[in-house]
């Protein structure tokens, strides 16, 4: 039924298109989107703007993924094998959010840690 409804949605958003000045030499899906919400045919087709948006969206989102998973390999390898997912998720964190993590005083990193307790100590207050 969807199927059927996004056909109609393409078919009639191609004749409204075709017929409308405003839509003449676009460049690129980006122009395209953006003339769509100036001219409010978002709100009359809004299946072919979501696909539109989904297809702007998705390299971005596939590249997010394969630095994922790049960065994965450069932290896991054989010599790490036996890491575990929480240790792992905060290593990859950190190399791949290392431009954030640059700008941390490592001498505030150093004093925070000096101020925790250790599991020893704690295990001892805890009694």
């Amino acid at each position: 039924m969807d199927l059927i409804i996004l056909d109609n949605q393409i078919e009639s958003f191609i004749i409204d298109v075709r017929s409308n000045d405003a839509f003449m030499n676009l460049k690129g899906l980006g122009e395209l989107a953006q003339k769509m919400v100036e001219t409010r045919k978002n709100d009359i087709f809004p299946l072919v703007f979501l696909l539109i948006k989904l297809a702007l969206i998705l390299p971005i989102a596939t590249a997010t993924v394969e630095r994922a998973f790049s960065a994965m390999n450069i932290i896991k390898n054989r010599l790490r094998n036996r890491m575990g997912d929480s240790w792992m998720n905060d290593c990859l964190l950190t190399y791949i959010e290392k431009d954030i993590f640059n700008n941390v005083d490592n001498d505030l990193i150093v004093q925070r840690f000096q101020k925790m307790k250790t599991r020893q100590e704690e295990i001892i207050d805890d009694r």
